[in-house]
């Protein structure tokens, strides 16, 4: 006990912030006056707060281990001092865990082990989502166009930004896999005239879009399918796909069968937009001192993360070809921060929308997730990559531009150009 709370005291001293600490056996050390304050009950998270394990205390304050009071911003700044090396290093000397993953990647994302793991997240309650995400729900990167832009705004920014790319026209048939709450599905109907279906295996949020649907009167050419994406049907395809927030699930043993059948749903010289998130490492498939478990254990099962190099790699292999790739690591930053302070400033609210053990557990998890996720984007750990692409695979009969005329516009002026609608 007195080695590990000697190596404690000395971490505290080299904090950029003030720290105190409430022992379990009610004892103090550091500031009285500090800006942050843990209690700590059981005797293993001060090992865990010595070695710099800032996933591993995550875990733990999750399970009760300890309490928090300061801002989660302070935290933050505090979590990434106590790091000994940067989490995308310490992944990388964990390569035998690595390979061991990918080597388990096929497994962990059969049809029904995924709908399984995209129900235990987004399935957990509609109105907790509510309390800290923008009126229309939209749970991916936002786009701060204008600096001075609410969260609201800048997410609206962020769904004309990706139908712009797409150069979405009335009439078109556009899919939107893994569509969320309808955010894009919805706004792309509404202010691009395109015919729209939408899938998600959460059951929360199919039954949510489709009654937006019917509230809107979109129902003849707006739908939302309770679907994989393995099971849409390729006979009939697609003039623009988006998927957003979505390919992370994939799991990086699938990405290349993943982008065929997207160049399989869409028509020739038709476009893509993948939009997710992406590793700040080439070799790791999550984040080292404890944070990828974190976010597998209680946020996101199954997830896998994926160097931009690899994910065109695979859509290369997958058939489809690369036009322009756009990194919106800042803007990801401060999203979440935005939903990281949505959510504390509605705390009260969240317990009471999930009063039950489970919800508690929740609560304290997200508080941690969005916090930690909003310090990972801000030095790099990971990225939010943007990816458009196009089927240029052309059979015998097919109508697909040439070289004078590839399908969309040779500058990215038309991206900007509010005159090209």
């Amino acid at each position: 006990m007195s080695s590990i709370l000697s190596a404690v005291e000395s971490k505290l001293a080299s904090l950029p912030l003030p720290v105190r600490l409430t022992l379990p056996d009610g004892n103090s050390v550091g500031a009285a006056d500090a800006a942050v304050h843990l209690a700590i009950r059981e005797l293993s998270t001060l090992a865990n707060l010595a070695a710099g394990q800032v996933g591993t205390l995550g875990e733990d304050y999750v399970e009760g281990k300890f309490e928090v009071e300061g801002s989660m911003r302070d935290l933050m700044e505090i979590a990434a001092a106590l790091l000994t090396q940067s989490p995308v290093d310490a992944a990388r000397a964990g390569m035998f865990t690595s390979l061991i993953r990918r080597l388990m990647s096929v497994w962990r994302h059969t049809v029904e082990r995924d709908a399984r793991q995209i129900q235990f997240h987004y399935d957990l309650s509609d109105a907790f989502y509510a309390l800290w995400l923008d009126p229309r729900r939209v749970y991916s990167c936002a786009y701060y166009r204008e600096p001075g832009m609410t969260l609201a705004q800048a997410q609206e920014a962020k769904l004309d930004h990706i139908c712009r790319k797409l150069r979405l026209r009335s009439g078109e048939r556009f899919l939107d896999i893994g569509a969320g709450w309808g955010g894009l599905l919805l706004w792309a109907a509404e202010n691009y005239g395109v015919d729209a279906t939408g899938i998600t295996l959460s059951r929360n949020q199919h039954a949510y879009v489709n009654r937006l649907i019917q509230e809107k009167g979109l129902g003849g050419r707006v739908r939302m399918e309770l679907l994989d994406y393995r099971k849409l049907d390729e006979g009939d395809p697609y003039d623009k796909i988006a998927s957003v927030g979505m390919f992370e699930h994939v799991g990086r043993a699938q990405l290349a069968d993943y982008f065929s059948r997207l160049r399989r749903l869409l028509r020739p010289g038709g476009l893509i937009m993948n939009h997710g998130i992406t590793a700040g490492g080439v070799d790791n498939a999550q984040l080292g001192a404890g944070m990828g478990d974190f976010i597998d254990k209680y946020i996101f099962p199954g997830g896998e993360l994926t160097h931009v190099s690899t994910v065109l790699r695979s859509l290369a292999e997958g058939g489809l070809e690369d036009l322009d790739i756009e990194n919106l690591r800042p803007h990801y930053a401060r999203t979440l921060w935005a939903w990281s302070d949505g959510l504390e400033s509605q705390l009260d609210a969240a317990h009471a929308t999930l009063d039950d053990e489970r919800g508690k557990r929740a609560i304290r998890a997200y508080r941690m997730y969005l916090a930690g996720c909003a310090m990972g984007f801000e030095h790099g750990w990971i990225a939010l990559h943007q990816v458009l692409a196009q089927h240029r695979d052309a059979r015998p009969g097919d109508e697909l531009a040439g070289d004078d005329d590839p399908g969309y516009p040779w500058r990215r002026d038309y991206i900007y150009d509010k005159n090209d609608s």
